[in-house]
């Protein structure tokens, strides 16, 4: 079932909400559920402040988001708000889409993988907090940069959104960067690309229609 979640508990009880699969066995954060749980205690070890935010868990430090934890169909996430910046000597972050700068991701299948690289998740946390006090912040390359930044933000904090907007051809996806980029205020932008959400979903274009 659908229901707005306000607080950490009910994601990991309920999950996030968004759909219809809530509360049952098909949601995708029921079935990575202790992965998620263990991905949790290493951010709340880290010293970070749990907070929800996009219905989910985000892990903050001086209201900086260093982390965010969520689940896919096929793997738990936690995912780096400034992670090309961190050096991942093990390799074991990725961007999530072909236009992140910023953001990398690591992903699990299993307890036994996060536990083989919990000590490295936790150093690439005090990685993260190290950044933010020392005011780091990611380079934009403007010249290859096509995605707007706002719906960037957009796809990144909501894993279901970013996995429908993947699935869509170059051309549609290209539709949705224009109608977002041509806003000139930042916060327009931002409203466009949460706007534009169901039709992602339903797989159109921005300038397609939902026929019958």
């Amino acid at each position: 079932m659908k229901k707005k979640i306000t607080t950490i508990e009910e994601y990991f009880t309920i999950g996030c909400g968004r759909c219809e699969k809530g509360s049952t066995p098909d949601c995708k954060v029921h079935t990575w559920a202790q992965e998620l749980a263990m991905l949790r205690q290493i951010a709340l070890s880290a010293g970070l402040v749990e907070e929800l935010k996009w219905s989910q868990p985000c892990y903050t430090y001086q209201g900086t988001n260093i982390v965010i934890v969520s689940a896919f169909k096929q793997h738990a996430i936690m995912t780096f708000f400034k992670g090309s910046l961190l050096k991942d000597p093990e390799n074991i972050l990725h961007k999530p889409g072909p236009n992140s700068e910023s953001g990398r991701v690591a992903k699990f299948t299993s307890v036994d993988d996060i536990k083989k690289y919990k000590n490295v998740l936790a150093g690439y946390i005090q990685e993260g907090i190290e950044l933010v006090r020392a005011g780091k912040k990611v380079e934009k390359n403007t010249e290859k940069y096509v995605m707007p930044e706002e719906l960037l933000v957009a796809l990144e904090s909501d894993p279901e959104f970013f996995e429908a907007f993947e699935q869509l051809t170059p051309g549609r996806q290209r539709s949705y960067f224009l109608h977002v980029s041509s806003a000139k205020q930042s916060k327009t932008r931002s409203t466009r690309a949460l706007k534009i959400k169901p039709k992602v979903i339903s797989g159109l274009g921005f300038n397609e229609y939902q026929k019958g």
